[in-house]
This record gives C-alpha cells, structure tokens and sequence, in this order.
C-alpha cells in the first residue's frame, strides 16, 4: 500500500469529526448515513466503490481497524464500526453525546 493511501485516510479521520467510508449501493452504508442526517451531524463520506483508490483505502482501513467491511465510521478520530455498532450507540443514548464537538 502507497503512503499516500496511508496519509490520505489518517488526514480525512484527523481533519473531521465524522467520518464513513462507505459504498454507494451499500444498505448498511446508506443507513447509516441517513442515520447521522436525521441527526443534522456533519460528516465526510469517502463512497469507495466511486474511487480509483478505494479498494487499497478498504485494504488499509481493514489493517488499521481490523474491519473489512463497509461503512466504516469514526467519530472522535476512533472507529466505532459499521451500522449496527452506531445504531447501538443510538439505542443506547449514547450517539448524540458522542457526536457533540469536544470541548476545549
């Protein structure tokens, strides 16, 4: 895998408070994006399935995360996993807390 790749993905989850990477004809992805819109979160999405690179970022995000599949969300700079770990977190509660800006 390029650094690129490498540097590329590590900057998108640094630089957003949200982000999924997703595939465009995915159920779960779209899910899970409605979800976050429901919610009026802000977020990136990186649609893979629409990108050059996008099986080399799945490739990585599968050794960073230990997650090959898709959506692949992080909040916070951490991976939370795919739809069914953020539906969870909206089950629990615990979602819109999460998605709040960190205080300074």
């Amino acid at each position: 895998m390029s650094d690129d790749i490498r540097s590329d993905v590590e900057k998108v989850i640094a630089e957003n408070h949200v982000v999924i990477f997703s595939k465009s004809y995915c159920p779960y992805c779209n899910r899970a994006k409605q979800t976050l819109d429901q919610l009026g979160t802000n977020y990136v999405a990186w649609e893979l399935d629409n990108m050059d690179d996008g099986p080399a970022v799945q490739n990585y995000l599968s050794e960073k995360t230990g997650q090959r599949t898709v959506p692949n969300i992080f909040i916070r700079q951490q991976s939370i996993g795919g739809n069914d770990k953020l539906q969870a977190l909206l089950q629990a509660g615990k979602l819109k807390e999460l998605l709040k800006p960190a205080r300074i």
